[in-house]
């Protein structure tokens, strides 16, 4: 497993960090974001340390599937059938922690409008 040792979702997937757990798989893990922006917040990362879904598709493009996979598992088990899953890439786009994730969104995020 790749990881970077001052990482902290690299923290939170070797346990060394505590999370509110949502689920796991073989590649990737899913917890609820300290910060939600939505009544359902997630966060999902994968196992291996990359720093953007870029970088993970480059290295393993499954990976990114793995993500979406348990993305999806998480929102219908909390009973979200429609959510939004947001990526952002550079600090620019918002990133703040440098380690792939994706944030799983339902309920009402405050955006009226869907983006196409």
């Amino acid at each position: 497993m790749i990881t970077a040792p001052d990482c902290v979702f690299c923290k939170i997937v070797a346990g060394e960090l505590p999370a509110e757990v949502l689920g796991r798989s073989d590649a990737a893990i899913a917890f609820r974001d300290l910060n939600p922006q939505a009544p359902f917040h997630a966060l999902v990362v994968p196992f291996d340390h990359h720093e953007n879904a870029a970088a993970s598709a480059a290295a393993d493009p499954a990976s990114l599937g793995h993500v979406v996979a348990l993305a999806d598992e998480v929102a219908q088990a909390a009973g979200n059938a429609d959510y939004r899953l947001v990526l952002n890439t550079g600090a620019g786009a918002g990133q703040t922690v440098f380690h792939t994730h994706v944030h799983v969104l339902a309920g009402s995020t405050g955006m009226t409008e869907a983006l196409v």
